[in-house]
C-alpha cells in the first residue's frame, strides 16, 4: 500500500472514531411541560391574576381558554439558536363551583398544536415535539386533529378570599393547584410527575383603578440541570396586574391593563438562565350584576421579556366564561336581584315591591 493510501485510510479511520466519540458524548434531552401561562382559576377576572371578587351564595363558572405561543422553547449556545418548540397552541376547559368566598375548580388542557425543530446544542440532542409512533404518526408535530385523545396535565384547584370585602381597596387571599400528570414528555406538555402550586393573592379596587398580584411556590420535582433550557426544580412564581374599570352599561364593564408575571428556579433565583418573565396587555368585558347568569370575555397579547424556557417571543390568549353567583347581602334568603330591600333583612313575599323587606 502506498504511503498516500495509508495516510488516507488513517484519516478516514480517525474521522470515524471522532464522529463516533462525539455521537456517544451527546446526551438526549427529555421533554417537559413548556407552558408557563399559569392562568387564574375560572372566575378569577384577569387572565393570570385573581381579582378575589368572590361573594354570594352557591354559584358556578364554565369557561374555555385558548391561546398560541411563538417559540416558547429556544435553546442557544451563543452561536446558534434552536427553536425546539416553535409553535404551541392549546385549549383549556374550565368548570368551577363557588360559594361565599371560596372557589373549587377543575381544568382540562388539550394541546391543539406543538411543533418544533430537532438539533444538537452543547452536546445535548433535542428532539422536536413528537408523540409515540403508536399514538401519532406525524414525525415533527403533535396536533389535536391527528390525536383527539391528547390531554396534558389536568389541574384541580381551590382559591379563597381571606380578608377584605368584594370591591374593597384591599383583599387578601390564597390559592392552591394540583397538577395531575397526563400526556407524554416527548410532546413537551407534561413533566410526567405530580406538581403543585401555592399562591398568596392580593387585589383591590380604588374608584376606577383595579389591581391584583401574586407570590407563590411551584413545587416542581423534575430537575434536569444542567440540560440547557430544562427545569431546575421548584420555582418562585410572581406577578402583578393593574388597570382601569370602564362602565359601559348599567350592568357591564370593560377592564383594561397590563399583566406581568414569571417564575424563577430556587436553584439560581432570578438567574438569567432560570427565570421566565412575560408581559400581557389584557382586556375583558364582563357583567357586574349581583346575581344571575353573566358573560365574561377576555383577550390578551404580549411578549416574553426574558427568553428563558417557556417565555415565548409573543403570545395571544382568548377566554370566554359564563358565571353565576347568587348574592344575598342581607342574608334573608331573597337574592339581591329580586330583593326590594337588599340591605335590610326581610321576608319573602309575592309582591316585587315588598319582596325581601321587613313586615
Amino acid at each position: 500500500m502506498r504511503s498516500s493510501d495509508r495516510l488516507s485510510a488513517f484519516l478516514v479511520l480517525a474521522l470515524a472514531v471522532t464522529a463516533s466519540s462525539r455521537a456517544e458524548a451527546q446526551q438526549q434531552a427529555q421533554g417537559f411541560a413548556v407552558e408557563r401561562l399559569y392562568t387564574s382559576g375560572p372566575g378569577g377576572g384577569w387572565l393570570v391574576m385573581d381579582d378575589l371578587n368572590l361573594y354570594g351564595g352557591l354559584g358556578g363558572v364554565l369557561g374555555l381558554t385558548t391561546g398560541y405561543a411563538a417559540k416558547p422553547l429556544r435553546i442557544s449556545d451563543g452561536s446558534q439558536t434552536l427553536p425546539v418548540v416553535s409553535d404551541q397552541a392549546f385549549m383549556d376547559f374550565w368548570v368551577a363551583a363557588t360559594f361565599d368566598r371560596f372557589r373549587l375548580y377543575l381544568n382540562l388542557d388539550a394541546p391543539l398544536l406543538v411543533d418544533g425543530v430537532s438539533g444538537t446544542v452543547d452536546n445535548y440532542r433535542f428532539s422536536a415535539p413528537t408523540a409515540p409512533p403508536s399514538v401519532v404518526p406525524a414525525p415533527h408535530a403533535v396536533d389535536l386533529g391527528a390525536n383527539p385523545d391528547t390531554m396534558s396535565d389536568a389541574r384541580v384547584g381551590i382559591a379563597a378570599r381571606i380578608l377584605g370585602a368584594p370591591g374593597a381597596p384591599f383583599r387578601l387571599g390564597a390559592g392552591a393547584q394540583l397538577y395531575i400528570p397526563s400526556g407524554f414528555r416527548s410532546e413537551y406538555v407534561t413533566d410526567g410527575v405530580y406538581r403543585a402550586m401555592f399562591r398568596g393573592l392580593f387585589a383591590g379596587d380604588v374608584g376606577a383603578f383595579t389591581y391584583a398580584g401574586q407570590v407563590g411556590l411551584h413545587v416542581r420535582p423534575l430537575d434536569d440541570a444542567p440540560v440547557p433550557g430544562s427545569p431546575e426544580g421548584s420555582e418562585l412564581v410572581f406577578g402583578a396586574a393593574a388597570g382601569a374599570r370602564i362602565p359601559i352599561r348599567s350592568a357591564m364593564q370593560v377592564v383594561v391593563g397590563p399583566e406581568v408575571f414569571g417564575a424563577s428556579a430556587f436553584r439560581s433565583l432570578f438567574g438569567s438562565n432560570t427565570t421566565a418573565l412575560e408581559g400581557l396587555l389584557s382586556g375583558r368585558l364582563e357583567g357586574t350584576r349581583g346575581d344571575g347568569a353573566q358573560l365574561r370575555v377576555k383577550l390578551g397579547a404580549g411578549v416574553g421579556i426574558d427568553d428563558a424556557f417557556g417565555a415565548p417571543e409573543w403570545r395571544a390568549v382568548f377566554a370566554i366564561e359564563v358565571f353565576d353567583h347568587s348574592s344575598d347581602r342581607d342574608g334573608d334568603g331573597v337574592f339581591d336581584s329580586k330583593d326590594a330591600c337588599p340591605d335590610v333583612r326581610g321576608v319573602r313575599t309575592d309582591d316585587p315591591r315588598t319582596n325581601g323587606c321587613p313586615k
